[in-house]
């Protein structure tokens, strides 16, 4: 069985429901007036949404975020306290920059197996590091209360109104994804819909 068999599931009002951004703004790569927006929900401590960003995205980013085809939004969906200060940290470390944001994200998934387990904040701390957060820098990160409200939030809002039940869950243009997170199936609903 794939590692895509399990996606998180949602059925949203509408495609403006959908596209209203994070309480702290969205983290997005490839242009705004892209054809084609994905927006993910994801949470760091989840494998499922590890293995999609290490081996799904990176084709993703290259034939459709790179050429500018695709928008790609992620946003916070925190399924424990451990994935919910990794999600801070990440927006610490990045502040509003996106490309650096993603960087972040990238390594916390890549390394999820070394943080997100029994001793989880001196991993987490040397990830930080390794960013330019100090120590100190990195303890008041994780007490930042504006941005893990505004994680909550984005994390309330998806599940209460879009609700989305697991993760990672997928939006194209506003529709569920309901298929594997397959590069071949993000293809396929992709293709349709860029401008010719």
């Amino acid at each position: 069985m794939s590692p895509w068999h399990v996606i998180g599931h949602a059925a949203a009002q509408s495609a403006a429901e959908v596209a209203k951004p994070s309480p702290l703004g969205d983290m997005a790569l490839g242009p705004q007036g892209a054809s084609v927006t994905i927006i993910e929900y994801a949470s760091m401590t989840c494998p499922h949404c590890a293995a999609f960003t290490t081996e799904v995205f990176p084709k993703l980013k290259s034939a459709y975020i790179d050429t500018g085809k695709v928008r790609f939004i992620f946003r916070e969906f925190p399924l424990d306290l451990l994935a919910a200060a990794a999600s801070v940290m990440a927006r610490c470390i990045a502040k509003t920059d996106a490309p650096k944001y993603f960087a972040v994200v990238d390594t916390l998934f890549k390394q999820q197996n070394d943080w997100a387990v029994k001793n989880p904040l001196e991993p987490l701390k040397l990830i930080g590091k390794q960013a330019g957060l100090s120590e100190e820098s990195f303890n008041a990160c994780l007490k930042d209360k504006k941005l893990l409200d505004g994680i909550n939030e984005t994390e309330a809002y998806a599940s209460d109104t879009l609700n989305i039940r697991g993760t990672p869950s997928f939006f194209i243009n506003g529709t569920p994804m309901q298929d594997e997170a397959s590069f071949e199936n993000f293809e396929k609903l992709i293709k349709p819909l860029l401008k010719t």
